[in-house]
């Protein structure tokens, strides 16, 4: 049994509403044996703020020998989103740094960068460009 909480499109499309974005969702995979197997969920989510994420869930971890009910997501993919477009954030966070991509990402981290967007002042991309930092 993992360690981590299985996610889903609706418990990710909830932790992210939760913290006041605006969010779409598509689910890939389910029950049905000839969906693509490389794709699970994606959930998009835009803050007031302007700043996004998109999380992805490329791949089924599996709990049983075969696919019968132990098909969960324990981690997914995360991306961030600034003006439409994927972009790194800002010196200074934990996260998404020299990079718009943080993989592997499970239920704990993901509500930590959920935090982290959400409070975020985009005027901070104009004041490490004016310092040089960017």
């Amino acid at each position: 049994m993992s360690e981590f909480a299985p996610m889903t499109a609706d418990s990710v499309r909830q932790l992210l509403e939760a913290a006041g974005a605006q969010v779409m969702a598509r689910d890939g995979r389910s029950e049905h044996y000839g969906s693509p197997r490389d794709f699970s969920f994606e959930v998009k989510g835009v803050f007031p703020n302007g700043m996004g994420l998109h999380v992805v869930a490329r791949q089924f971890n599996y709990r049983d020998p075969w696919e019968g009910a132990g098909r969960v997501n324990d981690m997914v993919d995360v991306s961030l989103l600034k003006d439409g477009s994927y972009s790194p954030l800002p010196k200074g966070y934990p996260y998404f740094q020299g990079t718009d991509l943080e993989e592997g990402i499970e239920e704990e981290r993901l509500k930590e960068i959920i935090a982290c967007v959400q409070g975020l002042n985009p005027k901070l991309y104009l004041l490490q460009e004016l310092t040089g930092d960017i």
